[in-house]
């Protein structure tokens, strides 16, 4: 489907912390460069609309593909339900039903905050850590460690009816083109060429040029399923990533609430 128009975004303004660990600092010199191009969808095509045809819910909904990706490799797929997807739109994005007015979506950071500390249905995150979205090596490895990226795009109006998103010229007179919004999606994919996310229950391509202009916000994710079955990707210093966590937890502990 190349006509998105009538789907919902839901990705809010970019939120920073000086406290959100980075992939960078983990990994080790001696990693050896990602593959050139890597496909953890094993080919499927269909994942589920997760609402957001209905409601802005996308940072939910990527949280739900990555489930289903992590469990695509590591046992039998598994897919959340709708009614489960809602109750976290409600409980972390502050929606509520019947009330249009909060139907505004959410911030990646405060999603993944909360996934963090309290789960996601049955599934747990041990830690997530912020990509470099300028460094497009950086990102391939986190997608080909950790079996995709959660990342954030402020799409322009173009995205609606493009069937491979790409940078189109602006004929705007002062050289700005429509935006159509902010949006979240789960990156399981990617090629020289370009990188393929999950959204609105399909796959969908952009170039690396769409990938340089839009793309605001990245973040590798942890999954506790997919590290046991797969244990910690060799090149990555999941000790020392242990001990900042842990660092970070005497901090809070100790009121140093600085952010």
């Amino acid at each position: 489907m190349s006509d998105h128009s009538m789907m919902k975004l839901g990705r809010g303004s970019v939120k920073n912390d000086h406290r959100t660990l980075r992939l960078g600092d983990y990994l080790k010199e001696h990693l050896p460069a990602p593959p050139h191009s890597l496909d953890w969808t094993k080919g499927a095509e269909d994942w589920g609309m997760m609402l957001n045809d209905v409601h802005g819910d996308c940072t939910i909904a990527a949280a739900a593909h990555a489930v289903q990706i992590w469990s695509t490799h590591t046992g039998a797929e598994t897919t959340v339900h709708d009614a489960i997807i809602l109750h976290y739109y409600e409980k972390w994005d502050g929606y509520k039903p019947g009330k249009t007015r909060t139907d505004g979506g959410g911030s990646e950071l405060e999603v993944l905050n909360q996934w963090r500390k309290n789960g996601f249905d049955r599934h747990k995150l041990f830690a997530f850590t912020g990509v470099d979205y300028t460094d497009l090596r950086q990102v391939r490895q986190a997608i080909h460690l950790f079996g995709g990226v959660y990342i954030g795009l402020n799409l322009p109006a173009s995205a609606m009816k493009q069937e491979v998103w790409d940078v189109v010229p602006s004929h705007n007179p002062h050289g700005k083109a429509g935006t159509w919004g902010g949006h979240a999606v789960f990156v399981p994919k990617y090629d020289e060429r370009g990188f393929t996310c999950i959204t609105w229950g399909k796959t969908k391509r952009m170039t690396v040029d769409f990938w340089h202009k839009y793309a605001d916000e990245a973040y590798a994710l942890l999954g506790h399923d997919w590290l046991t079955k797969k244990g910690s990707p060799a090149g990555f210093d999941l000790e020392l990533l242990k001990a900042d966590i842990e660092k970070l937890k005497a901090k809070s502990a100790s009121g140093d609430q600085a952010g």
